[in-house]
């Protein structure tokens, strides 16, 4: 007999979490204080990255941190604040970005990576959602200098490894691949293990096959507290309505932090802002590329071209800082002949708060104290490629099967 569970946040995470024990045979309800129509899960790049296998917390990141904490329109920024939980985050992430931490999340990441496009590679199969943009053809890596270009053969290197589809490509060869680039490209590395979405698409299509399926989803609805008896959730509590539950899954994303207080569950996390600028009119990009010295990804959508880029630590808050906006639009300008943003363009733009482990990688599974409490959340840049495969295994968890990866490093109270 199925269980009745909450989910605590209708994002990517929350969704797929809904999904998946609905597969189980659960009875699912979805709570979002949000309309469950924007933020992170909406302005992302869409990519399914097999080959981002360096986590965010890696040598060198908080050194440029600091070099940058002054330039608000910088790629990875931190804004200067006295603040007690970003300042232990901070130092933890610092801990944690070493050669020997980072080496120990490379085979982590891959795996979870090459079971979640198999994922959404069943999702498109089923028919579940519908007809979705999933194309798989791969992701370019482009640089203008010789320096990125070793540290991406480097990182290539590392990919194969691991058995993931990647190469260099010539001039010729990637002329022909993505035409309309800027004569200062000296190169790119091709991973063709890596396949790309239209997220509000997704979404908007997840939304509603979920409905069909009779799973409740709650919009506008913000969690308040909980009822416990012992060490097990009874109730989720919202500021109308009570919601009985047998098992409770947090995926709040950035808010999430703001809900394990209320449990006296002490959660490092940060929101990681990151922005985005739809072009939609024709544009030359005709394969996704991370533009490396700018930071920026490309992503050619389903009706229209995405700009997505920056990593910035200031709260939690929707501010858009144009400057950063505007960083985004000048750097990507470069990378291909005769482009141009629009003012309109960039008056437009979006963004999202990621939710940011101080090793970059996920909280995916039980707590000690709370029984029947699970954790989905903190995924940094990668929680759209990492959706499905969050979502299958908190369902396992929930069904008390065996899980299709351990979570051994994913703990939500593991040490930093």
């Amino acid at each position: 007999m199925g269980k009745h569970v909450i989910v605590i946040g209708g994002g990517v995470m929350g969704l797929n979490c809904a999904y998946f024990l609905h597969k189980k045979g659960h009875q699912v309800t979805v709570l979002d204080k949000s309309a469950m129509d924007g933020g992170a899960s909406y302005v992302n790049a869409g990519y399914l990255t097999p080959s981002h296998i360096i986590p965010l917390a890696s040598p060198g990141m908080m050194a440029k941190g600091i070099k940058w904490m002054f330039n608000s329109s910088s790629p990875f920024y931190m804004k200067p604040r006295l603040d007690r939980e970003f300042l232990k985050w901070a130092w933890r992430f610092h801990k944690s970005s070493t050669p020997e931490k980072v080496e120990r999340a490379i085979p982590l990441i891959a795996e979870m990576n090459v079971l979640s496009k198999e994922l959404y590679a069943e999702m498109h199969e089923s028919g579940d959602l519908g007809d979705f943009q999933l194309v798989t053809e791969g992701l370019l890596m482009l640089f203008k200098s010789s320096k990125a270009g070793q540290e991406e053969r480097e990182v290539m290197m590392r990919a194969r490894d691991l058995d993931l589809q990647a190469r260099e490509l010539s001039l010729e060869e990637l002329v022909v691949l993505q035409p309309g680039l800027s004569p200062e490209i000296k190169g790119a590395i091709h991973y063709q293990c890596d396949a790309h979405t239209t997220p509000g698409q997704v979404m908007n299509k997840m939304k509603a096959y979920l409905l069909r399926a009779g799973v409740d989803l709650h919009t506008g609805t913000e969690v308040t507290d909980f009822t416990r008896v012992g060490n097990r959730l009874t109730e989720v509590k919202t500021r109308e309505n009570s919601y009985k539950a047998d098992e409770v899954v947090l995926a709040a994303g950035s808010w999430s932090p703001l809900l394990s207080a209320k449990l006296d569950l002490k959660l490092s996390l940060e929101a990681g802002k990151g922005y985005r600028i739809d072009i939609r009119r024709p544009t030359p990009v005709t394969l996704p590329a991370i533009l490396m010295e700018a930071k920026v990804a490309v992503t050619p959508m389903d009706g229209f071209t995405r700009l997505a880029g920056t990593m910035e630590f200031s709260g939690i808050n929707h501010n858009v800082r144009k400057n950063r906006v505007a960083a985004i639009a000048r750097l990507a300008e470069r990378y291909y002949e005769g482009f141009k943003v629009r003012p309109e363009e960039e008056a437009q733009a979006a963004c999202g708060l990621r939710p940011v482990s101080p090793d970059g990688l996920p909280y995916i599974g039980r707590v000690k104290h709370w029984q029947n409490l699970s954790l989905a959340t903190g995924h940094a840049m990668m929680g759209w490629s990492l959706g499905p495969v969050t979502g299958k295994l908190i369902a396992e968890l929930i069904s008390d099967q065996p899980t299709s990866m351990s979570l051994k490093d994913l703990h939500p109270e593991r040490r930093f």
